[in-house]
């Protein structure tokens, strides 16, 4: 359904420059669109930065939402996609209580089974670190509060998108192209790509 709001992950490939976060935080605000997660980082490409943004929101209004991040002049291209259409991961930390960790036998057994591991041993304290979707790393945090947790803290999504390929490839074929008014779903460059056309 167009109008059924879903998670969608925008990626945004950007030249990186000062100033840009805040107007593309500004797109957000005006349409009055809570961003979920936010995270930036350099390209498979030298001197192009990635954004990796995550909303809850309809497909149409994320559609506008691209064409207006597109019409940025340090904005390269512009993807939406839906969970299903990546592969995407967040990293979680938690801090747990060294006394009462290491008294449970059983907690070595529940790291086991998430995959999580030592980050930091001090006296005091504990930190175990892992990756997954948030559904997981919110199920350690619950399995872990009994054993004095007393701190938990998630990154920002980082994604792949499943279809598409290396933006490099694509960088040669839309700099021949003028961007027009007409925004169309192109198939062929990668599932959900905002593509505007003459």
């Amino acid at each position: 359904m167009e109008n059924e709001k879903q998670e969608f992950t925008i990626t945004v490939y950007t030249e990186n420059q000062v100033g840009l976060l805040n107007r593309i935080a500004i797109i957000f605000s005006r349409r009055k669109i809570n961003v979920e997660s936010l995270n930036t980082s350099p390209s498979e490409v030298q001197g192009i930065h990635r954004f990796t943004i995550v909303v809850v929101e309809s497909k149409d209004v994320v559609i506008k939402v691209v064409r207006q991040i597109e019409k940025q002049v340090e904005v390269l291209k512009a993807y939406y996609n839906t969970n299903d259409e990546i592969v995407w991961q967040e990293l979680a930390l938690y801090k747990v209580l060294s006394d009462e960790i290491t008294e449970k036998v059983k907690v070595e057994r529940l790291l086991r089974e998430f995959g999580a591991r030592a980050v930091a041993i001090r006296k005091d304290f504990i930190v175990f670190e892992t990756t997954g979707h948030r559904e997981e790393t919110n199920k350690l945090m619950e399995a872990l509060a009994p054993f004095g947790l007393v701190e938990f803290v998630r990154s920002a999504r980082v994604a792949i998108i499943k279809e598409s390929a290396g933006f490099h490839e694509k960088l040669k074929d839309f700099e021949k192209r003028e961007p027009g008014d007409e925004l169309i779903e192109n198939e062929y460059l990668g599932k959900r790509e905002a593509v505007f056309t003459m």
